[in-house]
């Protein structure tokens, strides 16, 4: 076989058969199979890994074998640069990215142990993680109802409507409570969740308003403000029938009425008097308001003190003259609303007419002076007259405000009409919101164990959402305790900043920023005398 160092040629078949050395460049899955080309017409080259032919000495065929691995390891080599570069880059873009290392930086501050730190899984309830770990904000409300704010916790919108709240089982009741101190804005979240309700289709009642501030707000609603105080020609005639409403029942409409206004009569005559009524003084009371319908066609409040004074018939088991004595200081009470400090209020015929249909009205009580009980008094009549309204269960939603409430907590005649509101609320599909400054205002309803004091906290209790602004340090204890807060909670109160406050809807928390837009800022102004602008 003729050959070369480098070069060898066999003869096959007659034709000429050239084997050149292995194509060591290759990489090995491509050295593994031949390769065969065309070398010329009728001849074949044939190259593989390593062939060597036999007629070769041993010296040539490790030459070519050396030959073979250093190409082999070359190409490794090269692979192993070529990885390096880029796994070399990758570092320079994630160093230039800033990028924070799985195990945390390197060096003396890296703070890491020695051991990785592992810590045993631990089921809990959700109540007690929530105690163990507070730090938590959930996803809130929802997006239905009402735009309140901005959740502090989350940074999310906050958003509340009792009545979706109820429907989604929420909530169990619709009535609110709203308590915080002097010039932390409970006033203007009052008006703001009023007025936004009109564009979801609620109307917006205000039994009493003693400082006169809901009045520009009805009036910029559409709605109407009535103004009620000495010198003003307005007049309420607390027995109105009101409007009907949807029943359809004479005999029924007619019930309701007699007992709305046997309760307004016993509320008025138990609040001048500072007593409940003995069961004489019913009897004489509720004859002289029977006389007063049959012989008039609008009643009135001096038609049932005149028959208090001078009854015309007897009634079962009683006669005319022991009528006279058992009415005798129940009709004295009554005449401070006719001839007193109150006449020209309640005196006569109304001579405005409320309407249920608008989208807010207010009862101004801004112009009459005097003492809490006075405000009380007015606003037992007041409220009845709206009563009519609020029992009609077609009406719709509405929302009842009682600004100003704990004027009203040291009534227990009002005290147990608002209760019984509270407590028909869902039956009418009202909300009742109560605002005063702080919780110990009950202190000042009645004893430690009396029946108003009882009255009183029954009406938290039937208040599923309780909004609490800003309280000073002394009263966040009063406040917790009386609400249920937790400590978490309570170290909250004192800390709120204007427009902030703690939501609290049945079991879960929230704190709110209060959000308004320029112009209801403009409106719901409570400052303004204070700036010294008109």
């Amino acid at each position: 076989m003729p050959g070369t160092r480098d070069h060898f040629v066999v003869r096959v078949d007659g034709s000429d058969v050239h084997i050149g050395e292995p194509e060591l460049q290759r990489p090995r899955s491509c050295r593994e199979e031949p390769v065969i080309r065309e070398h010329a017409p009728g001849a074949r080259t044939v190259a593989a890994a390593l062939f060597t032919p036999s007629e070769l000495d041993r010296s040539s065929r490790r030459r070519i074998a050396r030959r073979a691995r250093a190409a082999e390891q070359a190409g490794k080599r090269a692979d192993l640069e070529a990885r390096r570069a880029m796994l070399a880059a990758e570092r320079a873009d994630r160093k230039q990215a800033g990028y924070l290392p799985a195990g945390g930086e390197t060096g003396p501050d890296a703070l890491r142990s020695y051991r990785r730190f592992r810590v045993p899984p631990h089921r809990a309830t959700s109540e007690v993680l929530a105690g163990a770990y507070p730090f938590l904000a959930e996803a809130g409300l929802g997006a239905e109802g009402l735009f309140i704010g901005q959740d502090a916790w989350s940074g999310s919108s906050f958003c509340f409507d009792p009545w979706v709240l109820y429907r989604s089982g929420a909530l169990t009741n619709p009535n609110c409570l709203l308590a915080g101190v002097v010039g932390k804005g409970k006033s203007t979240l009052a008006k703001a969740i009023a007025t936004r309700s009109i564009a979801f289709g609620r109307r917006v009642y205000v039994p009493g308003d003693p400082k006169g501030e809901w009045s520009a707000v009805a009036r910029a609603v559409g709605g109407q403000a009535i103004e009620l105080g000495g010198g003003l020609a307005t007049r309420l005639n607390p027995l109105d029938e009101g409007p009907r409403g949807t029943t359809g029942d004479d005999a029924a409409w007619r019930a309701a009425v007699t007992a709305r206004r046997r309760d307004l009569l016993r509320a008025v005559a138990e609040s001048a008097l500072g007593r409940a009524l003995h069961a004489v003084e019913s009897t004489a009371l509720f004859a002289a308001l029977d006389a007063t319908v049959r012989d008039n066609s609008v009643p009135t409040l001096p038609h049932v003190v005149g028959a208090l004074f001078e009854p015309g018939n007897a009634v079962h088991g009683s006669t005319v003259d022991e009528l006279v004595a058992d009415g005798r200081q129940v009709a004295h009470a009554l005449n401070r609303l006719v001839r007193g400090d109150l006449s020209g209020l309640f005196d006569g015929p109304s001579t405005t007419r409320f309407d249920p249909s608008l989208p807010m009205v207010s009862l101004d009580l801004s112009r009459i002076q005097g003492s809490d009980h006075l405000i009380a008094l007015v606003m037992t009549c007041a409220s009845a007259w709206m009563e009519a309204a609020l029992a009609d269960p077609g009406a719709g939603q509405r929302w009842v405000i009682y600004d100003e409430a704990w004027r009203l907590l040291r009534q227990a005649s009002l005290l147990a009409r608002m209760q019984s509101q509270w407590k028909l609320s869902r039956a009418l599909g009202i909300a009742n919101l109560m605002v005063i400054h702080r919780l110990s205002d009950l202190d000042a309803v009645g004893d430690a164990n009396s029946q108003a004091r009882n009255l009183a906290l029954g009406l938290l209790a039937d208040c599923s959402t309780k909004i609490i602004y800003a309280q000073e340090s002394g009263e966040a204890d009063k406040t917790a305790a009386a609400l249920g807060l937790s400590s978490t909670e309570a170290k909250e109160l004192p800390t709120l900043v204007q427009g902030e406050g703690l939501w609290r809807i049945r079991d879960r928390a929230f704190i709110v920023r209060h959000l308004c837009t320029e112009g209801e800022l403009a409106l719901f102004d409570t400052n303004a005398r204070m700036y010294g602008e008109a």
